[in-house]
């Protein structure tokens, strides 16, 4: 999902924003053979930014928003990757908003995350993409949290805690500092960007932040 493509829907209302960011995305021709070789696979930031992990580790953001098809499609490939890692490599999910209209979805995460139910994380994604359900307002995400066995006032209190207000705003920020405009999208160590765009495919993006990692791990020990 890009940022241009989701402002080309700012006149319409969030539920709609929401549902359009599922498949507004833009098509990518295929590369051939000599363009794959040579074209930039990540891309390696001017100033390195700081890390919230210990010295010996490796710090891995994901950039996703659940309105975003590709986002879905990656996770399956994340999650596998990251059972991996050894334990120094720490993978981080940043869920972001290109409006306000998707400021539900991350606090969706953010709340998931807080009650100890990262098992919805995916679950979430399925009953947006697969199941087609308009999950893209606060409204409509306790309804869906309720029937997975959240009680709402909980959800509720939660979704609007300074807890969850804060995470946030330390994602808007951290897309903000990483200059983050489509999703999916990976930071490796606060050195390097990988997204589908320098490599072409899911698969790619999460094997050439596979090969960054291991380089930083190296440098590290």
């Amino acid at each position: 999902m890009t940022k241009k493509t989701i402002a080309s829907f700012a006149l319409l209302s969030s539920l709609v924003l929401g549902a359009l960011g599922s498949v507004g995305v833009h098509a990518q021709a295929a590369p051939n053979a000599e363009q794959s070789a040579q074209a930039p696979r990540y891309v390696t930031l001017d100033n390195p930014q700081a890390t919230a992990t210990q010295e010996g580790e490796v710090e891995v953001l994901e950039f996703f928003a659940y309105s975003c098809v590709h986002c879905a499609n990656a996770e399956p490939i994340l999650a596998a990757w990251i059972e991996t890692q050894p334990e120094n490599v720490k993978l981080q999910r940043v869920p972001i908003a290109f409006n306000r209209g998707m400021t539900d979805l991350q606090r969706a995460y953010f709340t998931f995350e807080s009650l100890d139910r990262m098992d919805l994380h995916q679950a979430f994604f399925d009953a947006i993409h697969k199941d087609q359900q308009r999950l893209f307002d606060e409204k409509a995400i306790t309804q869906w949290a309720k029937d997975q066995g959240i009680d709402p006032k909980k959800f509720n209190a939660t979704f609007h805690s300074f807890g969850v207000n804060t995470r946030v705003d330390q994602a808007n920020q951290l897309a903000k500092t990483y200059h983050i405009e489509s999703t999916p999208s990976m930071a490796v160590d606060g050195r390097y960007i990988v997204s589908p765009t320098y490599t072409y495919t899911l698969q790619g993006m999460v094997d050439q932040a596979d090969d960054l990692v291991k380089e930083r791990l190296a440098a590290t020990n």
